[in-house]
């Protein structure tokens, strides 16, 4: 496969991804959004209270979606690293998400439901989103080994000539 050919497949795996993680995360926005406007209508909580448990109903509901669809094909051997690790980078997004709602409720004084709408599921989810892709692929749900399985694919494709030099390309295996 050529050069540009692997960069395609990978843009497009990647593109894949990041509309598996973004439908995720669709539906963590709108149970977000719904517990935020329910605990803060509904239950009269105070809103950044209201958006520290919306965010956790949301990250339980975006855990389910992102093992067992978005990242389906990673390890699963190692399960209680990879939640203590998805729990760990998805307080640091609740950090953000909330600290951007607190900002712009008690500091700037913007109090209106749209405005804190805005301030916690537009803006700091946003921020919040960005930083979860980007730690949940690169810490917490690794990718299996590939490379040997996308070598012999490739070579089985381009024939007996490519899979022999595949094989003799790969370093010897110390046991």
């Amino acid at each position: 496969m050529s050069e540009r050919g692997a960069l395609r497949t990978r843009l497009d795996l990647l593109a894949r991804e990041i509309a598996k993680f973004g439908a995720v995360g669709a539906i963590g926005f709108v149970v977000n959004a719904i517990v935020f406007n329910i605990c803060v209508h509904a239950f009269d909580l105070a809103v950044v209270r209201s958006g520290v448990i919306a965010t956790v109903v949301a990250i339980a509901t975006n855990y389910v979606g992102n093992r067992y669809w978005t990242y389906r094909h990673t390890e699963k051997n190692k399960r209680s690293r990879e939640l203590m690790l998805f729990l760990l980078f998805s307080g640091i997004g609740l950090v953000i998400e909330n600290g951007i709602l607190a900002l712009s409720h008690y500091g700037f004084g913007f109090t209106s439901t749209l405005a804190d709408n805005v301030a916690k599921n537009v803006i700091g989810l946003g921020i919040g989103t960005v930083f979860r892709f980007w730690s949940y692929r690169t810490w917490v749900f690794k990718a299996l080994p590939a490379r040997e399985a996308v070598e012999t694919a490739e070579s089985f494709l381009e024939g007996p000539e490519a899979e022999a030099e595949a094989h003799s390309a790969r370093p010897a295996r110390s046991t």
